[in-house]
């Protein structure tokens, strides 16, 4: 931004002196450099305004944050008081990095988000657009993964990210809105052009207090698009008949999707190898589509990635077609090679819902037995960890209880509550072994999920990052028991 850069114009109507100059903004103190405004708020583990002193040390000139200014606040430095230093601080990043693709697509959902951003960003890209995907994977472009990976980054830097894709030419972005990211007030100052509901099933408990709080924060994204855009809901999911009402009351279109869909209803599915035909019904005519993945799940995926397509002004039947090209998402469903006769897959499915349509979608596949391996993270919502056992014990022929992402907690207790509703799984607790254990035991017909990582390139033990990836392990052990 060329524009020097003062209190009034980031800060609108905040600062008693809105000429100051400063020279950024961060709500990290570790990051402040002479010239910037702090912006202190309270988060999971601790406040902001504990580190006030430390980014004023740094150099920084202004504080913004809640309640009254400090007592030991230099007389000097700026202070500001407002309600939600949050949402300010969003709104601010966006005044310093004004800059963003013409048409952004925000996608919200318990399960699916990372794929409906891929998928839209590849239609848009086949019907002729620059387009971009923003969410767990990183920042996707033509030219691939660039950089990030939280699902919706923090303001700051979010708004640098849009800054770029615009600078670099690109129009058409889709971006994952996670439950945490609207509720923190980091899409804030995002300009939209249109939204989708996937579902909601259980997850982020531990954040959320109930279900309907869950709920609430995954609708706040109506409130954060103009009024009247549209809203692509797929209506075979779970909660979307409160989304689409909730849409329709803010005033936005609503364009449905999925075998209960309005728009683009779908009509029959037909296996096809490791793909499948659809049949779908739109504008009183019926469409085949060819759909390169497996999964009544990925299809509905791809539908609500061409419901976004034609929300924002292409053509429906050209979407619908571009989904013949469609390629499947890192760590989703992913194929990664076979042994004995036996087919190895790894999916990021971490949650109740996420594990059984997973499970679901592979059954027809394996003429031989189903195998899961999968864990739970620590520090997270604890009530999952019998469902998913229950689920992986019903759906799946053989399980293998091990080790995800343990965090702080001890990993045998997690293992243990797994454990307590899956009679007759097996217990490895090493991953690397568990995955070892599993890929040496295929034989013809069998098909092996291993759950809950998906393309995740560590694993979070203690306050350590180990390296270690699925897809690595697996490739290894087949390398390894290979004939």
């Amino acid at each position: 931004m060329s524009t020097m850069l003062t209190l009034g114009l980031v800060f609108p109507g905040l600062f008693e002196d809105q000429g100051r100059a400063i020279t950024g903004l961060t709500m990290d103190s570790r990051a402040v450099t002479p010239g910037h405004v702090f912006v202190a708020y309270a988060g999971a583990r601790t406040d902001g305004a504990r580190f006030i002193a430390d980014a004023v040390a740094r150099g920084a000139v202004a504080v913004v944050a809640a309640g009254a200014r400090p007592d030991e606040l230099a007389p000097g430095i700026a202070f500001a008081s407002v309600a939600d230093p949050r949402r300010v601080l969003a709104l601010a990043a966006a005044r310093v990095h004004p800059r963003q693709p013409a048409t952004i697509s925000a996608i919200t959902g318990t399960s699916g988000k990372s794929s409906v951003a891929d998928f839209t960003r590849q239609i848009q890209h086949r019907l002729g657009h620059a387009s971009a995907s923003l969410g767990t994977i990183g920042v996707v472009t033509s030219g691939g993964a660039q950089y990030g990976s939280l699902t919706t980054p923090d303001p700051v830097t979010l708004h640098v990210t849009l800054d770029r894709l615009a600078a670099d030419g690109i129009t058409h972005l889709a971006m994952e809105a996670s439950s945490h990211g609207l509720d923190q007030r980091r899409l804030d100052g995002v300009v939209l052009s249109a939204g989708a509901f996937l579902n909601l099933g259980r997850d982020h408990l531990d954040y959320h207090p109930t279900m309907e709080d869950y709920l609430q924060a995954k609708l706040r994204l109506w409130e954060l698009l103009p009024a009247g855009c549209p809203v692509v809901i797929n209506l075979d999911g779970h909660w979307s008949d409160r989304a689409a009402e909730a849409a329709r009351a803010r005033g936005h279109e609503v364009v449905s999707v999925g075998h209960a869909g309005e728009t683009i209803r779908l009509e029959s599915v037909t296996r096809a190898g490791f793909g499948q035909h659809l049949s779908v019904v739109a504008g009183g005519r019926t469409i085949p589509v060819t759909l390169p993945l497996v999964g009544d799940f990925m299809a509905g995926n791809a539908l609500v990635a061409a419901g976004l397509a034609l929300a924002t002004g292409d053509d429906l039947e050209a979407a619908l077609s571009a989904m013949a090209g469609l390629t499947g998402v890192p760590g989703r469903l992913e194929r990664i090679g076979t042994l004995n006769g036996g087919l190895a897959i790894v999916d990021y499915a971490h949650k109740p819902d996420a594990l059984a349509a997973v499970l679901d979608t592979l059954r027809p596949y394996a003429t031989g037995r189903l195998i899961c391996v999968f864990g739970c993270g620590g520090d997270r919502d604890t009530g999952k960890r019998p469902i998913m056992g229950a689920i992986a014990a019903a759906k799946a022929d053989l399980v293998i209880v091990t080790d995800d992402n343990p965090r702080s907690e001890t990993p045998a207790a997690i293992r243990a509550a797994i454990l307590a509703a899956s009679p007759g799984a097996i217990e490895i607790g090493d991953r690397a072994e568990a995955i070892r254990h599993a890929v040496r035991g295929l034989m013809p017909g069998d098909v092996l999920v291993v759950a809950g990582k998906g393309h995740e390139s560590g694993q979070i033990v203690g306050d350590q990052t180990l390296p270690f990836s699925d897809h690595h392990e697996i490739t290894q052990a087949m390398r390894e028991f290979s004939p």
